[in-house]
């Protein structure tokens, strides 16, 4: 008879369950740090379910929050934060991954594994490369970003050179990593008309949704576009076609609304409009109020939010890949065309299947969490849905309902934001123990589809 603990050791071997595990593990480790007495500025101890929100929000670059960042925690528990921001934006595999190199020099084949699940390698071999890659890359975007903010707080705003370092590091790792959280009580409202402020943000925010294995090809190969990937065309292609027609509508949307764009000069509305069509891909930050827009343009963010970003990034959502796939499937069907075919490339017959299930299985989500959330609060169908659909998609965009919302409906957006930061694929792998393999094929019906 084996041992119960290697009972257990086996009920895990998958890597994406390590994943889920490891993701987990540190969601606890943050919310007992932020739970301490001297975590928060004036509060003995932080309530359990805000540090609980707070760590679960910091890991899943979400952004949402219970309590304002820079007035409810202390310096101890913003330092903690931005920790766990970096952790969840590298991801868990990835620096326990970097541990393992720089202690003993190898990777264990299971460590390799959950690695290549959290940074999608494609190729076992790659991934001490990835690894180093990602982390060498991630903190270099940080600190460039870091730099112009701090400069231009210490220059334009009057800020104390080592508090304009500290704001710039906060919020440069919060961007590049898509997590939205601020030391502003109102995200970027204060800078709205600040180029030098919101565009370095966004920047960040776009770099890092990018997804590292773009982001990479896109380094070496540039100047040549017909030789780019699948992943990279489609990643590139759709998210330009996103943000051009996202800032666009959402600018037409609101060009009149005092409460948004309204008051300010053009140049401002036109700047506004453009961090109101990034943030939606994972990014978090406001330099308008989102309270006060429009529902059409809440329904218009609520469809960004849901696509999201690049794979294998800092962004979260269904993916621009998954989204455009799924166009060239649609085109492919409406041809009449046996294979799903990119450019000069056919996409294998598994890949579709797996984008059109990610899509039923956030849905599916979003839908029953809507639900819930409305029957546990009495806030209107269109501030529920942005509130989850943020969730799940890790934005941290809000209406303002949050703080409003029961404990029970926190809980619940910790558990979106949990799944959305997994994958509910990886999820769903991490709980399914047994693969289970058919070993005879059943006949043949077409039924009417349609």
């Amino acid at each position: 008879m084996k041992p119960r603990g290697a009972a257990l050791l086996e009920r895990f071997q998958h890597p994406a369950q390590v994943v889920v595990s490891g993701f987990g593990i540190t969601i606890l480790i943050g919310t007992a740090l932020l739970s301490l007495p001297h975590a928060t500025a004036d509060e003995p101890a932080a309530d359990p379910v805000d540090a609980l929100f707070t760590a679960t929000s910091a890991v899943c670059l979400t952004g949402l929050i219970t309590q304002d960042t820079a007035s409810h925690w202390s310096l101890f528990g913003e330092l903690v934060i931005l920790g766990l921001m970096q952790v969840g934006g590298l991801g868990l595999m990835t620096v326990a991954t970097l541990f393992g190199i720089l202690l003993s020099g190898r990777v264990g084949l299971r460590a390799r594994m959950a690695a290549q699940v959290e940074t999608k390698t494609l190729q076992m071999p790659d991934v001490r490369r990835v690894v180093r890659n990602v982390v060498l890359f991630s903190l270099t975007c940080e600190a460039l970003v870091a730099v112009v903010l701090a400069g231009r707080l210490a220059w334009a705003y009057g800020e104390p050179p080592g508090k304009a370092v500290y704001l710039g590091v906060f919020h440069s790792v919060s961007a590049f990593n898509n997590a939205g959280l601020v030391l502003w009580r109102d995200s970027l409202m204060g800078f709205v008309g600040d180029p030098w402020i919101c565009l370095p943000i966004c920047a960040a925010v776009m770099i890092g949704g990018l997804g590292f294995p773009v982001v990479f090809e896109l380094a070496r190969r540039w100047r040549r576009p017909r030789t780019w990937s699948i992943l990279t065309r489609v990643t590139v292609g759709t998210t330009t076609v996103l943000l051009v027609l996202g800032a666009f509508v959402l600018t037409a949307l609101e060009w009149n609304n005092d409460g948004t764009l309204g008051t300010h000069p053009r140049p401002t509305r036109w700047l506004a409009g453009a961090v109101l069509s990034v943030m939606p891909r994972s990014g978090g930050f406001n330099s308008v109020d989102t309270s006060q827009m429009r529902p059409e343009s809440w329904l218009v963010t609520d469809v960004l939010m849901f696509i999201g970003g690049g794979s294998a990034g800092t962004a979260g959502g269904i993916k621009v890949t998954t989204f455009g796939l799924l166009a060239f499937v649609l085109w492919a069907e409406m041809r009449g065309d046996v294979h799903v075919n990119v450019g000069t490339r056919r996409l294998p017959p598994g890949t579709p299947r797996q984008a059109m299930a990610i899509v039923m299985l956030s849905a599916g989500l979003i839908t029953v969490a809507t639900i819930v959330l409305m029957s546990l609060t009495g806030h209107a169908l269109d501030q529920v849905l942005f509130e989850v659909v943020s969730a799940t998609a890790t934005v941290g965009l809000s209406t303002g309902i949050t703080g409003d919302l029961p404990m029970s409906g926190e809980v619940m957006l910790v558990v979106l934001m949990f799944v959305g930061r997994i994958g509910p694929l990886t999820l769903a792998t991490a709980l399914a123990l047994r693969k289970r393999t058919r070993r005879y094929e059943l006949p043949e019906e077409r039924p009417i589809v349609g």
